[in-house]
């Protein structure tokens, strides 16, 4: 399988098709995605709002090509992830699809410009965007030689969306930005995270309990018991 992107070749995002993803058998059986539809297009930020357990982390993770759902179709930019190989998932995963973390995910002993250098490392590859012209551009290139205990819950937010972007991935999934973050800072985080997924072309997935950073999305979904509709 070849997962290197033409870069030429023209995105078209994030599409899950009659997702099914079910745990346990018989009568203990439990869905965690109920026949999901979702279709995010290049430059598209999506919010997905729901209770504690409706699904939105499973949908993350298949998504991602972390989980492989039960039955449906999650494609790429062309690539159906349902059956690839393991070593095929982690390769189209680290080419290919962003992870935000709730808490930043930094690793302590880096830099914030060493953050993203050390993806590039990981994926033998130069930035399309330089690394420090990433971090300028979510307003951090004055923080570059900080480690994460110097910074604060917001700036180690935006170091994190900048790693994500280093490997020029179609899509971006966000798992809850904002939970450690007072309401200012919010909302600068998702403007950032609104403004990168317009700059950079990415489909972006963002789950979220804050309903008060929504209006900086393209779009908002609800999850609830494993199934996705308009709010």
């Amino acid at each position: 399988m070849t997962t290197t992107t033409n870069p030429t070749q023209t995105r078209t995002g994030l599409n899950l098709t009659d997702v099914m993803l079910t745990y346990g058998d018989g009568d203990d059986q439990v869905s965690a995605l109920d026949h999901v539809d979702l279709a995010v297009a290049p430059g598209e930020l999506v919010a997905i709002v729901g209770p504690s357990g409706a699904g939105k982390s499973s949908l993350l993770a298949v998504a991602g090509g972390l989980t492989q759902p039960t039955s449906g179709a999650v494609v790429v930019d062309g690539t159906d992830l349902v059956g690839l190989s393991s070593r095929d998932l982690a390769t189209f995963r680290r080419e290919h699809v962003g992870f935000v973390f709730q808490s930043g995910n930094l690793v302590p002993a880096l830099t914030a410009l060493d953050q993203l250098r050390l993806v590039e490392k990981i994926t033998g590859r130069r930035a399309a965007t330089p690394p420090l012209e990433l971090l300028r551009s979510v307003g951090m290139e004055q923080h570059a030689h900080r480690r994460p205990g110097r910074l604060s819950g917001g700036e180690r937010q935006r170091v994190g969306i900048a790693r994500a972007l280093v490997a020029s991935p179609s899509v971006l999934l966000v798992d809850e930005p904002t939970a450690a973050l007072d309401r200012r800072r919010s909302h600068e985080i998702v403007e950032v995270l609104a403004d990168q997924t317009h700059t950079f072309s990415v489909a972006t997935v963002m789950v979220t309990h804050d309903h008060d950073v929504l209006e900086h999305c393209d779009r908002v979904l609800e999850m609830v018991d494993g199934q996705l509709r308009p709010l």
